[in-house]
């Protein structure tokens, strides 16, 4: 087949008798049962299993480096793959995909701000996977379908795998972006987030562009419409916290901040299920319902309940659901200024304080650091927690070099003189293994008394080691736990580890030559 450059007419090279566009909820299930795709729990969620690939594979990933790109794209931290090899793949997943005996399309947006949307459509092979976009991406309205053109198109398809040798690929499974030919190859894994990624990737090159800062965050307000942002990296907490009672939930992982304020990118969330339970995350817990897509989460055969403690496939279970599900959800998705900042951090080690205020060069400091810890099941082949440095709290997510999206961040934290926290969700008493995870409850709390301004004149007391503001004293929290020496048995221990970290941060921010001496100086003080 001579396939074309992509396009919305690349579904005129498909049958469309075997072709369905934005079928229902209800008839996308029914697609995926008839051919045992995946099986309905007891509360009516799809659950699906996505093979060897429970997570994302980011060595997987690719950009192609054209005139478009070479100058746009960090390649330091991406990886270019030329046009010739993107469109020989585009021509055989083409070709494959013509041949399924039907393929699912879905059109809609990404962005909830129509001044700032994109339009896109995705082409899937298998009809989980069209739900799967169903439930994370916007839906248009009879009109706006009727008038749908594509801005971006995303091909996927599993069953497609590329062969390393002939393809150039590094294994089976791969990502490729073309902003020149506004597309996106996902073949060899089924994993869905794959696709979620891929499209935050693309708004995340676009957005800057008109001055947009893109977010790897979630986001809620209270009742008196002030916007907190969560940022951090899968297993930080963001979906969990920011589905906090009394609030309103924006988003829970991808937004963009224009002069006007802060507006989701998707329409879903994709929340990890890993030991999720109705007492401790209600709002999620119940959110699961008919039309939710659970993936490798362990269903048992005889009552079809979801086993939520079972990791058996994987720690990265998840759960994609609409906003529709979400009784405080916000549509359209829309925010104003925001007026506080929560970096996320799962620390390992146990060494960084359970929440710090931070000066706004501090919060620069973080920023490009993003520092946390790759937990279990979020990318393949990490089955301990491990220490990460991912600029913008979202390195994969971020193809422009930091500095751009570091620019729009400090500029608007300065105009809006927005309040700025770093909130370890990690280990306390002890590293990973010695230590226990923070509990739930103490960090619901401190996020509380942060953005009611409980802590905003707070008596501090500063880290000798990194530098940080740690309240004194926070209504509901042992001292103990506040000061992280305080809660290790061998204060020796402590001290070593805490002093290693500091190297890595000194290391990691090597990477940032461009960073002000103000900005440098933000960081830990003792090594």
């Amino acid at each position: 087949m001579n396939a074309t450059v992509p396009n919305t007419s690349i579904l005129e090279l498909f049958n469309t008798k075997d072709t369905f566009i934005n079928l229902s909820v209800p008839e996308l299930i029914q697609k995926a049962l008839e051919k045992n795709e995946g099986v309905l729990t007891d509360k009516g969620a799809l659950a699906v299993t996505t093979g060897k690939y429970t997570g994302r594979s980011p060595r997987d990933k690719f950009f192609v480096k054209d005139k478009l790109t070479a100058d746009t794209i960090d390649w330091t931290r991406n990886q270019p793959i030329n046009e010739t090899v993107f469109m020989n793949l585009y021509q055989k997943m083409v070709r494959y995909l013509s041949r399924t005996d039907r393929r699912f399309v879905f059109k809609g947006f990404a962005g909830a701000d129509p001044k700032h949307r994109l339009a896109i459509q995705v082409i899937n092979e298998y009809a989980w996977q069209n739900l799967f976009c169903n439930q994370l991406f916007i839906v248009p309205n009879a009109c706006e379908l009727k008038t749908h053109q594509a801005d971006f198109t995303v091909l996927s398809a599993p069953g497609f795998k590329a062969d390393p040798v002939i393809d150039r690929t590094r294994s089976e499974a791969f990502i490729i972006i073309s902003f020149t030919h506004r597309t996106v190859l996902i073949g060899g894994t089924e994993y869905g987030g794959e696709i979620k990624k891929s499209i935050f990737t693309i708004m995340n090159f676009l957005l800057p562009q008109e001055n947009i800062m893109p977010m790897h965050c979630s986001a809620n307000q209270d009742a008196s419409g002030r916007v907190a942002l969560f940022f951090g990296l899968s297993g930080t907490g963001k979906t969990t916290l920011s589905n906090a009672p009394g609030r309103e939930l924006i988003g829970d992982d991808e937004h963009g901040w224009s002069n006007d304020g802060v507006f989701n990118v998707e329409g879903g969330c994709y929340a990890k299920t890993i030991r999720l339970s109705k007492e401790k995350e209600p709002q999620i817990y119940n959110s699961i319902q008919f039309g939710t897509i659970l993936e490798n989460v362990i269903v048992h055969y005889d009552d079809r309940k979801p086993d939520f403690d079972n990791g058996a496939l994987t720690e990265n279970t998840r759960a994609a659901y609409s906003l529709d599900n979400v009784p405080n959800a916000i549509i359209p998705s829309i925010g104003g200024q925001p007026d506080s900042i929560i970096f996320l951090t799962a620390d390992a080690f146990g060494v960084l304080p359970p929440i710090s205020i931070l000066t706004p060069e501090q919060a620069m400091y973080q920023f490009l650091s993003g520092y946390t810890s790759k937990l279990a099941g979020t990318e393949r082949g990490v089955t301990d927690p491990e220490a990460t440095f991912s600029t913008c709290f979202g390195s994969p997510f971020m193809p422009r070099p930091a500095a751009v999206y570091a620019e729009l961040l400090g500029r608007r934290i300065k105009k809006h003189n927005v309040r700025a926290y770093l909130v370890n969700t990690g280990w306390t008493g002890g590293p990973y293994g010695v230590g226990k995870r923070m509990e739930l409850g103490y960090t619901r709390r401190m996020i509380d008394a942060a953005l009611s301004g409980e802590l905003a004149e707070a008596e501090t007391i500063t880290d000798p080691i990194f530098g940080l503001h740690i309240p004194k004293t926070c209504a509901g929290i042992p001292e103990s736990v506040l000061l992280p020496w305080e809660s290790w048995n061998d204060k020796e221990s402590y001290s070593k580890q805490a002093k290693d970290l500091v190297t890595q941060f000194r290391s990691n921010f090597k990477n940032f030559p461009e960073a002000s001496d103000e900005i440098r100086a933000a960081g830990p003080i003792s090594c």
